[in-house]
């Protein structure tokens, strides 16, 4: 006869996240790049600059106004002695420069409320004027080591298709998404933090929007979308980055010739840099109003000094 089986020799059965965590956390510490910002003489205010800077911006383009910008303001104090257009200034050509301005008052907000160090509990990072939830959550992880879901598009893609089986994610963040990232979140602070630092990293290397290579995933054997036959995303249709002739154009021409000034620009000069009126006045009214732009009398305008 056959012995019945050893009640203590069962498998317990795993989450998603206990097979998940460590091939990847394992790939990350053996490729994960060398960024500046990873390095602990970065420290939380050169965290939390990185994670101002790479929203929507790639890491080539982020990396030498980061390392000027830590030069001439290696804390937020240093920032907040200076007008706010000189962070605009400063920020250059990243793209999207209300980033600036919002980590100009998170500087102001951070030497008068936390005597010019970076807060460590989430709420008030949360407080912070510019900051969201992706950006508490972020400062709190790779700044402090934390214990949070960490929520930016690569992750969501990672989590999309080794777990949910779906090419992309949705188009904005859902509490489905929220709630799914939670519940793989390790329980332990330390590997938290790893894993919400490594699954970006796979998402940003490997488990890319487009020609990602599954060949070099450590978790390919194990992803819902490949064993699925990698179905092609039947979602709502993906958002493009369309940039060539829109208004945003002309906001960064516009900045780039304020930027470049050391005294007020005269209307003439700004408009010289687009020949559609309509579309210069509407793009030059556009960064007055975000407070990017300063008016000033007889026509002249400048980068904002409050």
């Amino acid at each position: 006869m056959t012995a019945p089986a050893n009640p203590s020799a069962r498998t317990t059965p795993t989450t998603p996240g206990e097979t998940l965590h460590p091939p990847v956390i394992a790939w990350f510490d053996e490729h994960a790049r060398d960024l500046p910002w990873r390095h602990p003489e970065a420290g939380p205010w050169g965290v939390m600059v990185s994670e101002f800077m790479l929203q929507q911006t790639p890491v080539n383009r982020v990396l030498p106004v980061y390392e000027q910008w830590l030069a001439r303001w290696p804390r937020p104090a240093d920032l907040a002695k200076e007008a706010p257009g000189e962070a605009v200034r400063a920020w250059g050509r990243l793209g999207y420069p209300r980033r600036a301005l919002r980590l100009h008052g998170a500087a102001v907000a951070i030497t008068e409320r936390h005597g010019g160090d970076v807060p460590t509990d989430h709420a008030q990072l949360l407080a912070l004027p510019g900051i969201g939830e992706y950006t508490a959550a972020a400062v709190a992880s790779f700044a402090y080591g934390q214990r949070h879901a960490v929520l930016d598009t690569n992750v969501r893609r990672v989590l999309a298709r080794a777990v949910t089986g779906v090419q992309y994610p949705p188009n904005a963040t859902t509490a489905a998404e929220r709630k799914l990232a939670r519940a793989l979140l390790p329980d332990d602070e330390g590997t938290a933090s790893r894993w919400a630092a490594a699954s970006m990293e796979l998402g940003a290397l490997v488990c890319t929007a487009k020609n990602e290579t599954c060949h070099r995933c450590p978790i390919a054997v194990q992803c819902a979308w490949r064993l699925a036959g990698k179905p092609d995303h039947d979602g709502p249709p993906r958002r493009g980055q369309t940039y060539a002739g829109t208004d945003r154009q002309v906001r960064g021409k516009l900045l780039a010739v304020l930027r470049e000034a050391v005294t007020p620009i005269p209307q003439a000069e700004l408009d010289d840099v687009w020949d559609e009126p309509v579309q210069r006045a509407r793009a030059l009214d556009g960064l007055v109003a975000d407070g990017l732009v300063e008016p000033l009398p007889d026509g002249l305008y400048r980068l904002p000094l409050t």
